[in-house]
């Protein structure tokens, strides 16, 4: 069946009980659980949808993120949506390349959850509580440099597995602590193990951490009608303004760069409220020694600019050359507990 036929064009009428909306999905618990939201809205809605679970090459590989290559978790959801074996696809965002496939159209992008990460430590301890030499699990090398450059003195490990895995390494006594996405977390109902929400000032989070991406075909456009209703106004101008940060600096979901923009309330000279974009972004050294950090303020509807705008900025600061040091770099030069260790080289 060619993927240029609109789904108006189809043998059977998608969205009915004879023939329901396939959503694509991994199948992990966060995945399903995210993806049976929109499923969830989709039915609210008057539509009938279904979930389709498929593997992919992460869920496949114990390696590291950076070994297996950007993309790794939404390649194959693509490919069934390009093969027409599901109909809609539910990525998290932070996950997506930042490069556009014109095949594809992101639809919606639902309201955000709190994109701050979080700790999950021993003994119900926060950051600041943890002793030197504490030793704490991450999967990425943002979350790691901005955590060394706090200068805390704690040992940073690779961690990969879905969330039971990651929080199980805790509560055996197997790392002192673990550092996740605070959304992951709440879309799975296990905020009560979180013991410290990072703010931004600490830790800023992913480029869209925390948002959804609901993609189909673009040639399905009667699809990209039904799934914009579930698109949220403020969502899409944040992710917007920060993966234009993201692709301004040629940079992939592992590198270690945050970003967080926010609709903000402020008030013009004449007292009267508007909205403004406001949005924080950094590069960090991998082994913590530097980070550069920079924002910027404007309209909603400039968000793309704002984040190529911020970009620059940091790339005049020095950006580039801390994103061109990688972890091997520094590992050839350091063994103490606050920078990496040759064994630590693939977060």
């Amino acid at each position: 069946m060619s993927s240029e036929r609109s789904s108006t064009e189809r043998d059977d009428v998608r969205g009915t009980a004879a023939a329901p909306w396939r959503i694509g999905t991994r199948g992990s618990l966060l995945a399903l659980t995210q993806a049976g939201h929109v499923r969830d809205e989709l039915i609210a809605a008057g539509q009938q949808a279904e979930l389709v679970i498929v593997k992919t090459a992460g869920d496949k590989s114990s390696e590291p993120v950076q070994k297996i290559g950007v993309g790794v978790f939404t390649a194959a959801l693509r490919d069934e949506l390009a093969a027409e074996t599901v109909d809609i696809a539910v990525h998290s965002y932070k996950d997506l390349p930042t490069a556009r496939d014109p095949r594809f159209e992101i639809a919606a992008i639902p309201p955000r959850q709190d994109p701050r990460d979080a700790l999950v430590a021993r003994d119900g301890l926060v950051l600041g509580e943890l002793p030197p030499g504490s030793v704490i699990g991450t999967s990425a090398p943002r979350r790691s440099s901005q955590l060394r450059a706090l200068g805390l003195g704690v040992t940073i490990v690779p961690l990969r597995g879905n969330l039971d895995t990651r929080l199980s390494k805790v509560a055996t006594g197997e790392l002192d602590a673990v550092v996740v996405a605070r959304a992951g977390l709440a879309r799975i109902d296990r905020l009560d193990a979180v013991t410290e929400a990072l703010e931004p000032v600490q830790m800023l989070p992913a480029p869209a951490q925390g948002a959804l991406a609901v993609e189909c075909r673009s040639a399905d456009t009667e699809l990209v009608t039904i799934l914009s209703a579930l698109d949220d106004a403020g969502t899409r101008a944040a992710i917007t303004a920060e993966r234009a940060m993201l692709a301004e600096l040629e940079a992939g979901c592992t590198a270690p760069i945050g970003a967080l923009a926010e609709v903000v309330e402020s008030l013009d000279d004449d007292g009267r409220v508007f909205e403004e974009l406001s949005l924080r972004g950094c590069a960090a050294a991998i082994d913590g020694s530097d980070v550069i950090r920079a924002s910027v303020v404007g309209p909603v509807a400039d968000a793309a600019d704002l984040g190529r705008a911020l970009a620059r900025e940091l790339l005049e600061l020095g950006a580039r050359e801390l994103l061109s040091v990688t972890e091997e770099d520094t590992a050839e030069h350091t063994n103490d507990s606050n920078n990496p260790s040759p064994m630590e080289t693939n977060q």
